[in-house]
């Protein structure tokens, strides 16, 4: 025969039930707390202004994902150059919460350390990719790293596995630009990044983007990208500021139901005298 245990009484299961609901609460704080620093990491690393340059217009927008604990690592960044010339990036690291956000500034802030040596696109992804190797992390990033150069209009383009971006012109011809790229930072030794040039002529756009704007739960990437090139043949066909093309592509992509952090940084031409910076360069705010 086979003894029973007795079973719980009544306030034993409530003093269960209330162990439970106090662990279950704390995991939540814990949870919420991680990422409200994830998010304040993102913000205070993004950079707060863009280069004011003559005849060129820069924008960005940003958006953290919408799913608590997916709060990742995208960015996007516009500064000066030695050289006179601009430089861009945007990128994206695998991975969510407070690693991820903190990984995302060391590889913008190496970006920008190595581009007062090397502002050459290719030169400078093989430099970083160096770099987050170094770092012995267990993170990667992809990255798109563009130099612009006012005074001819010369745009180079060089992408570490990173979503490829878009471009239109002033009658409104657009499409995605399919250049070669290279792999992710941090994955392995001696990557090369081909360099493509391309011309940023009068009333030109590019738009640069992270896979938080082109693809969510009923949206392909192919899909996504031919949003973004409507709306950009849109905007350079009717003279569309460059501020208002980054909030409607980040538009779009919210109500494609992302659930990952999105950025936007769009670099359009005016056609006005351009001349390359002078001294510091002042800023101009950014939508977050």
């Amino acid at each position: 025969m086979f003894r029973r245990s007795p079973a719980p009484d009544g306030e034993e299961l409530l003093a269960r039930l209330a162990s439970l609901t106090t662990r279950t609460r704390e995991l939540a704080e814990l949870r919420r707390s991680q990422v409200e620093l994830a998010i304040a990491l993102q913000r205070d690393m993004l950079p707060a202004d863009l280069p004011v340059v003559p005849g060129i217009h820069l924008a960005a927008c940003y958006s953290p994902a919408y799913a608590g604990l997916n709060v990742g690592g995208d960015w996007y960044d516009a500064f000066p150059l030695p050289d006179g010339s601009i430089g861009l990036s945007v990128g994206d690291v695998q991975g969510h919460a407070v690693d991820a956000a903190a990984f995302m500034g060391q590889v913008r802030v190496g970006l920008r350390a190595l581009a007062s040596v090397t502002g050459e696109p290719g030169s400078l992804l093989a430099c970083t990719n160096e770099l987050v190797l170094s770092l012995n992390k267990d993170l990667f990033a992809t990255c798109t790293f563009l130099r612009y150069d006012p005074a001819t209009g010369l745009l180079e383009s060089a992408r570490a596995g990173h979503i490829p971006c878009v471009r239109a012109t002033a009658d409104g011809r657009a499409e995605v630009c399919r250049d070669e790229g290279g792999p992710p930072l941090g994955v392995m030794e001696g990557s090369e990044y081909p360099v493509t040039r391309y011309r940023l002529a009068t009333g030109g756009v590019f738009v640069l983007v992270t896979d938080g704007v082109v693809e969510g739960p009923s949206l392909s990437v192919d899909d996504g990208l031919e949003r973004v090139v409507r709306l950009a043949g849109l905007a350079a066909v009717t003279g569309m500021e460059a501020h208002e093309l980054a909030a409607a592509v980040l538009k779009n992509a919210e109500l494609s139901g992302h659930e990952d952090d999105a950025a936007v940084l769009v670099v359009g031409h005016d056609g006005r005298a351009v001349t390359p910076p002078q001294g510091p360069a002042t800023g101009v705010p950014v939508t977050q």
